[in-house]
């Protein structure tokens, strides 16, 4: 279990709970030439919490997503890890400080067995010289122990991963995180093209992810999703922030109304209402009642 640090960086205000976040992004922005992708966007990450950011396509969510994975620098605000002010170079300066992000697409060798998958880009070895092969019987024996350990139970960890349901492949890709020692995950629309079974799947494994200590980064549309797992709500609309509430600040009622849109969507109600049939056309006024 990670647990929070117990000093705060000296020069940063502490926190009103004395906790420093894993990853905090304040007032981060970020351009391409004139195009505004994301402005003045803050959010905190804790250890055992989920921050859900949610938002239409079009908000700045792959944008978020790029700048903590490292695939983008900000342009402006500050991105710190555990209280140090970082600038990450590439996705493996951002690995090596304990982030990693599971995309939609998962990035997986569809005809390549689970352990394979598992261990992919990080095999181990055993021998040395011209003698150094895999050590394909560790990595079966540690795929299928950490899958299990996550709750997840496999018929055999050399079927193709191909061959698992969509929320299967999440589940696994969580379960590898999690042994490669990440402190924080991203999850990119994890339950996006998931039926309704596999979606409570995957949240479900979300959840032991965030019971495992890490602070955990649930970028989704879906606000019932979002609010079954989230302790934290950012909302964006066209790259600035819309809101950010606590789990107890906010029903869900509000959420929704927040994502959609609120205003905007009662005034599209009252545009897209039917008009009064016109009397000669066989309607009828209050009066002539």
């Amino acid at each position: 279990m990670i647990e929070p640090p117990e000093e705060v960086t000296p020069g940063r205000p502490a926190r009103e709970d004395g906790r420093t976040p894993l990853v905090e992004l304040a007032d981060v922005s970020k351009y391409y030439g004139n195009i505004r992708a994301l402005e003045g966007v803050s959010l905190e990450v804790h250890p055992g919490e989920i921050t859900c950011v949610l938002g239409d396509n079009g908000a700045g969510k792959s944008t978020l997503i790029k700048i903590i994975a490292g695939l983008h620098q900000h342009d402006g605000g500050d991105l710190r890890i555990e209280g140090e002010t970082a600038v990450l170079g590439s996705p493996r300066e951002a690995l090596d400080r304990g982030i990693a992000t599971v995309y939609q697409d998962l990035a997986v060798v569809a005809l390549m067995p689970v352990w394979r998958n598992f261990f992919l880009g990080s095999e181990p070895t055993k021998g040395k010289g011209p003698f150094r092969r895999l050590d394909v019987d560790f990595m079966r024996e540690t795929t299928r122990a950490q899958l299990l350990r996550m709750g997840i139970d496999l018929r055999d960890v050399d079927q193709p991963i191909g061959t698992l349901s969509g929320g299967e492949r999440q589940c696994v890709a969580i379960a590898r995180a999690v042994y490669f020692g990440a402190k924080v995950l991203v999850l990119d629309e994890p339950t996006a093209a998931l039926g309704v079974k596999q979606s409570g799947v995957v949240l479900k494994y979300v959840a032991a992810a965030r019971d495992a200590g890490l602070g955990v980064v649930l970028i989704t549309h879906n606000p019932h999703h979002a609010y079954l797992v989230g302790d934290r709500f950012v909302l964006l609309k066209r790259g600035a922030m819309a809101g950010s509430h606590a789990k107890d600040g906010i029903a869900l009622d509000e959420l929704i109304q927040q994502m959609a849109g609120g205003s905007e969507l009662e005034e599209l109600s009252h545009e897209l209402a039917r008009a009064p049939v016109p009397d000669h056309l066989g309607g009828h006024t209050a009066d002539a009642e």
